[in-house]
């Protein structure tokens, strides 16, 4: 019987992870142009640069673009409707990492006061 070995392999894209905008259109599938309306619209903001070609994008960028480009394509949303789908998204996320850090001070509290 033969074994055969999977391996997966990844990078990990944060605020240390920069790419051009040739290579963000790579990780996106997305054309040069797409990604050039989403900084108009202020969906993505480059970190650097001036012009398009020198824009520079970090991890977060990317994994925002992607997600721009899944909710364009599976809602069919323009740009302006894309930018506020991530806006809204963006607050819930906030909104539910508030009541995270809420929730863990009530229950500290609540451990204080029964000891």
């Amino acid at each position: 019987m033969v074994k055969s070995e999977t391996r997966i392999e990844g990078v990990v894209m944060d605020e240390g992870f920069v790419v051009t905008l040739a290579e963000l259109t790579q990780l996106c599938g997305s054309s040069g142009r797409t990604l050039q309306l989403l900084v108009g619209e202020g969906v993505l903001r480059p970190r650097a640069g001036g012009a398009p070609g020198e824009w520079r994008f970090d991890g977060v960028a990317v994994q925002r673009a992607r997600r721009a480009l899944r909710l364009r394509h599976d809602l069919e949303l323009n740009l302006s409707g894309t930018a506020l789908a991530l806006d809204l998204l963006d607050e819930m996320e906030a909104l539910r990492e508030r009541i995270r850090a809420l929730e863990h001070q009530l229950g500290a509290l609540d451990g204080r006061n029964r000891g």
